[in-house]
């Protein structure tokens, strides 16, 4: 009994150490966001270059935390509701690395918007839309290490209060489109700025549904709310 105590105290620190990591990670992904609405704001050039560096930091813990992970189920064999918690963190943690990789192409396209007229309100409405984004993430990460099924469902909620923030811009710029041609190069990088925010929460929802996993065993059964009902195709690549 002593050893097997041992072992599954071994394993406890184990797995608080990869989900620190997993915390780190969160936490700079969540200011690469905000930071990227600050340079576009802004007109930061310094501070999206700053982002765009930043995100090797993202990637690395990413690939910190899968060598953790299997480290851990090599040495511990965990099993069950163990080695679930241990493929959840990994899930998270890729998840997690995507959306740094958009916080990134937001700040590559802040730098061309920076040489461009302003279209009026556009950059204010981005900073509102990541803000919200990055609440949706910061919950998420609270939800797993609490356990909190009920907050996770509460995130995976609010996806669709993101959809219908993404639905309004993509209204506004095709208007400021059809009243002046001149908006129209401006406008598609805010439009890409805004799916891009919207995949990160898609990916925070994403987050939350395997908290939901890792606790209950299985995913919730109700579709995802959506509220996107824009036709446009998925341009919003990764940078």
């Amino acid at each position: 009994m002593p050893n097997e105590l041992h072992i599954s105290s071994a394993f406890d620190r184990d797995l608080e150490g990869v989900q620190a990591l997993v915390l780190k990670m969160g936490g700079l992904v969540e200011a690469a966001l905000l930071d990227a609405a600050l340079a576009l704001e802004s007109r930061d050039d310094a501070l999206a270059a700053k982002i765009r560096k930043g995100d090797k930091a993202i990637d690395a813990l990413e690939e910190q935390i899968n060598v953790e992970a299997a480290r851990i189920i090599a040495l511990r064999a965990p099993t069950a509701r163990d080695l679930r918690t241990v493929l959840t963190v990994m899930k998270i943690a890729a998840a997690l690395e995507r959306c740094g990789d958009y916080a990134k192409n937001l700040a590559k396209r802040s730098v061309v918007l920076s040489q461009m007229a302003q279209v009026p309100g556009a950059a204010g409405a981005i900073r509102r839309m990541a803000k919200a984004v990055q609440l949706q993430i910061k919950d998420a990460l609270d939800s797993l290490i609490q356990r909190d099924v009920a907050l996770a469902t509460e995130v995976r909620a609010r996806d669709a209060e993101i959809d219908q923030m993404y639905n309004a811009l993509f209204r506004e710029f095709l208007t400021h489109m059809m009243e002046d041609p001149r908006n129209i190069s401006a406008c598609m990088h805010l439009h890409f700025i805004a799916k891009n925010i919207e995949r990160v929460g898609d990916h925070a929802t994403g987050i939350a549904e395997q908290v939901i996993y890792l606790i209950s065993g299985s995913l919730p059964e109700e579709a995802r709310p959506k509220a996107d009902v824009t036709s446009t195709s998925d341009l919003a690549g990764r940078g």
